[in-house]
């Protein structure tokens, strides 16, 4: 993809999930100029520097630096700057620190760059998405989280490995909260045109198989931190994807996280739905299926959030 004529993506926040993916957008052309922000000025201006100096081999524009008029004419706005959680520190507590952060940062944004769409990543993504919208007063259209985008990429991959079969043949979502309620939509799962529960494409797997692959998607982040201390290419990739689905107005199937409004009877938490995303943001697929199992899955998802939002005084 090349990004059309004008488009302006910016990136908020410079740390390794904000470099990187200013770094995948720039290289995959998702838009004309990508603009990184961060308070923190040396770290930025060496990220854009850095990015800057290998721009003969893209087709993108780098800027940025730390005063918030770099976010000026933009597009979409990602949101990738927050605080870690620190040892001791408890969600609730990080949850709050991520709030403030946002409290003061969104209303720069949306002066800033008034006609933008908003994406959040930064975690705990379905909850902050919620509170962002509350904070802009924009609509569910404008504001949205990036989701189980990553975790259904982390899937497809690893029911391809399993099967043998390219990524792209593999056609299966995760749903729900981005975190430890989330699951998979098997009932619905295809590879190529063959439901997943019906394939015998001389390797099918059996119920516990898939079971252990949700657990190892729901985990995997885990074990990346574990090892290197972050995640942030697959991410950095996976939300560059999302910004020009609505940069180039693509009207594609994603599992963004939105707010939703009577979906199967869900209402007032941002959690992830197969979307179809454009310029207008994400519109949840209607008549998505889901078996009976699936659904009381969606609904623990949602109560879990619901639980976390009261938790903040937010419910």
């Amino acid at each position: 993809m090349t990004g059309f004529r004008g488009s302006k993506l910016s990136v908020i926040g410079a740390g390794s999930v904000g470099s990187s993916l200013a770094y995948a957008a720039l290289i995959r052309g998702s838009a004309n100029e990508v603009a990184l922000y961060d308070i923190a000025t040396e770290k930025v201006e060496a990220e854009v520097l850095d990015l800057a100096h290998g721009t003969q081999f893209t087709q993108s524009l780098i800027t940025g630096g730390d005063d918030p008029a770099v976010l000026e004419g933009s597009d979409v706005v990602v949101i990738t700057a927050g605080a870690k959680q620190k040892p001791g520190q408890t969600r609730i507590e990080l949850l709050g620190t991520n709030i403030r952060i946002l409290e003061s940062l969104l209303p720069v944004v949306t002066e800033r760059a008034p006609d933008a769409t908003i994406m959040l990543v930064t975690n705990p993504v379905d909850v902050l998405t919620k509170v962002a919208v509350e904070i802009t007063g924009l609509p569910p259209t404008r504001v949205f989280g990036s989701g189980t985008v990553l975790d259904t990429s982390r899937l497809r991959w690893l029911l391809g490995e399993r099967l043998g079969v390219s990524t792209s043949s593999v056609h299966a979502y995760i749903v729900g909260e981005h975190g430890d309620t989330e699951f998979p939509l098997w009932s619905s799962a295809t590879i190529g045109p063959v439901p997943l529960l019906e394939w015998e494409g001389g390797a099918r797997v059996s119920a516990e198989e898939l079971d252990r692959i949700a657990v190892d998607v729901r985990d995997a982040a885990y074990r990346v931190i574990a090892g290197k201390g972050a995640t942030n290419y697959a991410i950095g990739l996976s939300a560059a994807r999302i910004a020009e689905a609505v940069l180039a107005d693509e009207q594609v199937v994603l599992p963004v996280s939105t707010v939703l409004d009577g979906y199967r009877g869900i209402s007032g938490v941002a959690l992830s739905v197969p979307c179809i995303v454009g310029a207008s943001g994400p519109r949840p697929v209607p008549n998505t299926p889901f078996s009976d199992e699936e659904g009381s899955k969606l609904d623990a998802s949602a109560e879990a959030l619901q639980r976390a939002l009261a938790d903040i005084g937010r419910g």
